[in-house]
């Protein structure tokens, strides 16, 4: 009998579209989420958003800060807060490594996406990042525009 395939009905990841334009992104690096499963549903459901969050490192641990996840609505048992702090998981290596770098260099640690694995754990795209200047952000914008200018007289000719 052959195997019926599975539709996904929910999002396949959950993008941080101002962390590429905010922030210069120096390196990036995957980290697994510790989350209820309430807050999984909701995420399948792209219920979920990473604008204005960020990372931090206390007693060796990595945490997610200000990572909007809307309580799913079928779920009366337990009323989660939505921007609770939600613990990340690396390995300790990893972790020292990272805190030695953010305390050198003054970077921070930026979600990029947030995204399902093969095997359905979601995975978060941390991103040492170092903030744009005005001036940068403006050269990226006009980057982009030239880019665009040149693909347009490409479709001409």
């Amino acid at each position: 009998m052959a195997k019926k395939q599975q539709t996904r009905s929910y999002t396949e990841a959950i993008q941080n579209r101002k962390a590429r334009y905010e922030y210069q992104i120096l390196e990036t690096i995957v980290a697994g989420i510790e989350l209820l499963g309430s807050e999984v549903k909701s995420v399948r459901l792209g219920k979920a958003s990473l604008n204005e969050s960020f990372a931090t490192i206390h007693h060796d641990e990595v945490w997610l800060e200000n990572m909007q996840i809307t309580p799913y609505e079928f779920n009366h048992l337990d009323a989660l807060e939505p921007k609770r702090s939600r613990k990340l998981l690396l390995h300790k290596e990893e972790i020292r490594r990272l805190q030695s770098k953010i305390n050198e260099k003054g970077l921070t640690l930026i979600p990029l996406k947030a995204f399902f694995d093969k095997n359905g754990r979601l995975k978060v795209e941390l991103a040492l990042a170092k903030g744009k200047k005005l001036y940068d952000k403006r050269e990226t914008i006009k980057g982009r525009e030239n880019e665009r200018h040149l693909q347009q007289l490409r479709k001409q000719y």
